[in-house]
């Protein structure tokens, strides 16, 4: 497992230029099928549009790319489409860039800045993410242990308190960077006088907002 970049949430947006329309899609998307089901509701939904220009690309180390320019002119808009994905770093993400034409060629030059164009405003409208890996811990510790370790955790930006549960005992739920795992056992023994249980599970993807990390 690797961090990755990817999209948020679904979006689309739409310009027109020289009267062709473009619409631009985007989805997150995690296998080859999603991708697949995602174009063909997309077809379906523009069967009359003179072009469904379809991009895709899964795997946090970017294993699969696929891309057609769906009877444009060679390179002119699967390749850009792509080209906006690889240079932004983003993964798992399907995008389907619709065209209705109107008439007037744009030829080779104003075909890419345009499905450039439609890909860029589409994906502004889907919020980037980043996925980053986390370990899954369970802390269990006695209430007298409680605040002292909350306060701990509140002030680490490399945890996140997924959940707590109150029976006899505490038991907190938690990812943590994997990097900062070995000082927080260190701290939880320190602060429960060795009273505390840490189960670290197997690992797993957080996703948190890009502008959170500048």
């Amino acid at each position: 497992m690797k961090d990755y970049k990817t999209i948020g949430k679904s979006g689309e947006a739409e310009f027109t230029v020289s009267k062709s329309r473009f619409i631009g899609y985007a989805k997150p998307v995690e296998t080859e099928n999603e991708a697949l089901e995602f174009i063909e509701f997309i077809r379906k939904k523009h069967w009359n549009a003179a072009h469904n220009v379809p991009v895709y690309i899964i795997g946090d180390d970017f294993q699969i790319q696929r891309f057609s320019d769906d009877g444009e002119p060679s390179g002119t808009a699967g390749v850009p489409i792509l080209d906006v994905l690889k240079k932004e770093g983003i993964t798992n993400v399907c995008m389907v860039i619709t065209r209705y034409f109107g008439g007037i060629k744009l030829g080779t030059g104003g075909l890419v800045r345009a499905y450039t164009h439609a890909a860029k405003i589409a994906l502004n409208t889907c919020g980037l993410i980043f996925q980053k890996q986390f370990e899954q811990v369970f802390i269990t510790l006695d209430y007298h242990a409680h605040g002292k370790v909350q306060n701990l955790l509140m002030e680490c930006k490399e945890v996140i308190v997924k959940d707590t549960e109150f029976s006899d005992v505490v038991r907190l739920e938690v990812y943590v960077d994997p990097l900062y795992a070995p000082a927080l056992e260190s701290h939880i023994n320190e602060l429960t006088s060795g009273k505390g249980i840490l189960e670290i599970m197997k690992p797993v993807y957080v996703a948190i907002p890009c502008e959170d990390l500048l």
